[in-house]
């Protein structure tokens, strides 16, 4: 057909009319969805969940906030319990203008910003909130730079921590701000956050009444966690499906905790690490350490818990045992999960094998006992300080003994207040370097009693 017609000619394509692109109007731009977590967040004090002791009608802050004033506070729990949007309530119900900035991405530059902010804020007649995450990641020397705003009003500082405050924040910080204690969320206050998202999604989870208390037990007290965890499974589900506890684990790719942290499964294996540490039982307390560690317990909190195992119940029987105790805690924060388990599995070992001893613990008990008692004693004078003329006048310093100058670098005189008698709450044991501890202390009480007969012959 070629040859009868001549050559086909390919057919050209015809050029299509171009359409005018029409301009999106504002009111048909469509934003992203925003995550449940954000679409729930709670919009008054009142709507706070969980944390009743201090968000209810008796609750701190509510009281606190009958006064129409704030003062600086550092909120310390676990993630997930509501601190940074009690923050913003709070600045929102006292017309606080509002500022966040994280430790984690701030320094000392971004600080300076934000001060001038409100101090020019201020200026104008307006107050600031000063919201500041993770604040215990910032050095001592950033942490004191908060004392001056805080202290001329420039400021109302509160602070989100999920560390204890007492050793993560300096001791000038804290004496200005009031520490506040968010708590894990409990089964009761999650299963109110899931109805929350059921309400506002309009349809209930597709789950069995089991897998509804395994989503629960994976949130692990975090309400953030529970509804982005019921998310995941709208998401995941078809028409018509309902989730079992194991389709639900293999849908969200979690395992949900073998036991419940808040509750006594957590008291139950945290106990039996700990006793069996005290009972010089390595493989025992490496088997209660993996178990804790497979149910998703937090490493820190093992951390810690094991650095109050050298304190209380090895103790000067081997010194070595907190060194080694604090550096695995600090080798998991820096290597995180899975290689920084090693470290703490070692701590474990190295603190059931070590001698034992709580002569320091019962000393410690003793001491503050006596220290409740008599309260209100005073230092002997011989043993101040007396940095002026009155303070010599008055008998500060006169018949003080330099220990270095006397012979065996001891000089045995007293230390305890005059109107009470000396006191001993330190009882070493003899077992490791306990031992020798015992014999100095021996020695030191018999040139002591020596001293003493010295003394009342003249």
């Amino acid at each position: 057909m070629a040859d009868l017609f001549g050559p086909i000619e390919p057919r050209q394509p015809q050029p299509q009319p171009q359409r005018p692109a029409r301009e999106i109007q504002p009111q048909e731009r469509v934003s992203a969805p925003r995550p449940l977590a954000d679409r729930l967040r709670p919009q008054r004090l009142s709507e706070v969940v969980g944390q009743e002791h201090l968000t209810g009608p008796e609750g701190v802050l509510s009281r606190m906030l009958e006064s129409g004033t704030l003062g600086s506070m550092i909120f310390w729990g676990p993630p997930g319990t509501g601190k940074t949007t009690v923050a913003r309530l709070l600045a929102r119900e006292v017309d606080y203008a509002f500022e966040q900035i994280s430790a984690i991405f701030s320094g000392v530059a971004d600080l300076k910003k934000v001060f001038e902010s409100a101090r020019l804020r201020r200026s104008n007649g307006r107050q600031t909130l000063l919201f500041v995450d993770e604040i215990h990641r910032f050095n001592r020397a950033q942490q004191d730079s908060f004392l001056p705003v805080m202290e001329d009003g420039t400021v109302v500082l509160i602070g989100a921590t999920t560390e204890n405050p007492s050793f993560e924040l300096n001791a000038a910080l804290l004496s200005r701000a009031r520490v506040l204690t968010f708590r894990s969320h409990g089964p009761e206050s999650l299963a109110k956050l899931m109805a929350r998202a059921e309400e506002a999604e309009g349809r209930p989870l597709p789950l069995d009444d089991e897998a509804r208390a395994v989503l629960l037990r994976m949130a692990d007290g975090d309400g953030r966690a529970v509804l982005t965890l019921a998310e995941e499974v709208w998401r995941a589900s078809r028409s018509g499906e309902v989730f079992d506890a194991d389709a639900l684990q293999r849908i969200v790719q979690r395992r949900a905790p073998v036991y419940d942290k808040s509750q006594d499964g957590h008291y139950n294996l945290i106990s039996a690490l700990h006793k069996s540490v005290r009972g010089s039982d390595p493989d025992a307390a490496l088997y209660w350490l993996c178990r804790m560690f497979d149910a998703g317990e937090d490493p820190l909190y093992l951390g810690r818990r094991l650095v109050r195992m050298a304190v209380e119940d090895i103790g000067l029987a081997d010194p070595q045992a907190l060194v080694i105790a604090n550096a695995a805690k600090d080798a998991y924060d820096y290597l995180g999960s899975p290689e920084g388990e090693l470290a703490l599995a070692e701590a474990a070992v190295y603190l059931a094998s070590a001698p034992k001893s709580n002569a320091v613990y019962v000393a410690f008990k003793g001491a503050m006992r006596a220290a409740k008692e008599h309260g209100s004693l005073l230092p002997p004078k011989h043993i101040l300080n007396a940095p002026t003329k009155l303070m010599k006048d008055e008998g500060y310093g006169t018949g003080y003994a330099y220990d270095h100058d006397a012979p065996d670098a001891f000089s045995g005189q007293n230390y305890f207040p005059d109107e009470m008698e000396r006191q001993r709450f330190y009882r070493p044991t003899d077992r490791g370097a306990e031992q020798r501890i015992g014999q100095r202390l021996a020695e030191w009480a018999r040139l002591r009693t020596q001293r003493d007969e010295r003394s009342f012959d003249d």
